[in-house]
């Protein structure tokens, strides 16, 4: 099994601070931010980053479907760490500033992937379309803090 990972960055107009807390509020802006592509949202504990756990469906493509129970870290300052129970993925939101009441948010998601013909099938495609919906997300994300 290879490891495959997808990375995806933007830099929002807004203080890189209040882009973490948005980020971190899973009981409010995170549920908001959403694309499509995510259902049956559920904060099962805390709320507030580190120490939260949350709960979530992916729906990659139209035949994959990730069932996601995350618990949230905040190792280092600007960071979210989001480890599913139930799979080898691990998303990591960090969020530096870029200038002058600037943030640039960069999230990237590892996991281990498949072997054989689906494993190089899903290193080649799948971090383009986790990239695509992690941009709908970080654009939607811009949209409720660059207010």
């Amino acid at each position: 099994m290879a490891q495959v990972e997808a990375t995806t960055e933007r830099i929002i107009a807004a203080r890189p601070e209040d882009v973490f807390d948005a980020l971190a509020d899973y009981e409010g802006t995170r549920s908001k931010i959403l694309s499509e592509h995510f259902s049956e949202f559920e904060v099962r504990e805390g709320g507030d980053g580190d120490g939260t756990l949350v709960h979530w469906k992916l729906q990659a493509t139209s035949k994959r479907i990730r069932d996601c129970l995350l618990d949230v870290t905040e190792p280092t300052d600007g960071q979210l760490v989001e480890k599913d129970r139930n799979s080898s993925m691990v998303t990591t939101w960090t969020v530096t500033p870029a200038g002058e009441g600037k943030a640039r948010v960069v999230v990237s998601t590892v996991w281990n992937g498949a072997g054989g013909i689906g494993g190089f099938f899903e290193k080649t495609f799948a971090p383009k379309g986790l990239g695509r919906i992690y941009d709908e997300v970080l654009g939607k994300l811009a949209g409720e803090v660059e207010k």
